[in-house]
């Protein structure tokens, strides 16, 4: 099995920038207007150009402004607070204080799409340091 991750946006021009300014991820295959590849995770991204007010799935209107969703992304990283400073200057909000615990550390975001994220970065065993 393999997973990919689409992430629609309202401004793929913006979204690439960000994207790749933000993790460093490098675009792939365009899909012109309509979508971009953006690889160098370990998993392929998507940013799929879907305008706002255009009806998703489930016959609502796409909305680009701040939302939750109990789905997001997690990113592994190797300096928390350095992957913080970059995504922030690359556009994105930073949704609280770095928190801080057994398995390492956590700092909630949101994209300039709405979309949140977590940056994580893993210390000492990571999440073993929590499971029994």
């Amino acid at each position: 099995m393999q997973f990919l991750i689409n992430i629609d946006v309202d401004n793929l021009e913006r979204a690439v920038a960000f994207y790749r300014d933000a993790f460093g991820l490098r675009p792939g295959r365009s899909f012109g207007d309509a979508g971009m590849e953006m690889l160098g995770g370990n998993a392929p991204l998507y940013l799929l150009a879907k305008e706002a007010g255009s009806t998703t799935a489930g016959d609502r209107q796409r909305d680009y402004r701040r939302h939750w969703t109990p789905v997001h992304l997690d990113m592994v990283v190797d300096d928390v607070e350095a992957a913080v400073e970059r995504a922030v200057a690359a556009g994105a909000k930073l949704e609280g204080d770095i928190r801080v615990d057994s398995w390492g550390a956590i700092a909630c975001l949101s994209d300039p799409f709405g979309h949140g994220f977590c940056l994580l970065e893993f210390r000492g065993r990571g999440y073993d340091e929590i499971c029994s």
